[in-house]
C-alpha cells in the first residue's frame, strides 16, 4: 500500500509533491541556511566593488588601445 500520500506520479515518472509538502521542504531547508553576517555582507560588496572596477579598468585600457590601432591603420590607408 502507498504510505506517502502527498506524493503521484505524473505521466513521465516524476514524482509530483503537494503544495503543503513543498511549503513544509522549503521552510526546513531556509533553516539550514547560514546567513552572512552585515559584516560578512560589507566586506563581500567592497570585494566585488573592487573587482568591477579592475575589470572595467582592464576593458577601458583594451578598449582605447584598439581605438588607437584602428585609428593608425585607418591613417595609413587614406
Amino acid at each position: 500500500m502507498n504510505e506517502n500520500k502527498t506524493k503521484t506520479k505524473s505521466a513521465n515518472g516524476v514524482e509530483k509533491k503537494s503544495y503543503m509538502t513543498f511549503v513544509s521542504d522549503f521552510f526546513k531547508e531556509i533553516k539550514k541556511v547560514i546567513w552572512p553576517t552585515p559584516r560578512m555582507t560589507f566586506k563581500n560588496t567592497g570585494i566585488t566593488l573592487v573587482a568591477v572596477i579592475l575589470v572595467g579598468t582592464y576593458v577601458w585600457m583594451i578598449d582605447l588601445g584598439l581605438k588607437e590601432l584602428l585609428r593608425k591603420v585607418m591613417e595609413i590607408s587614406s
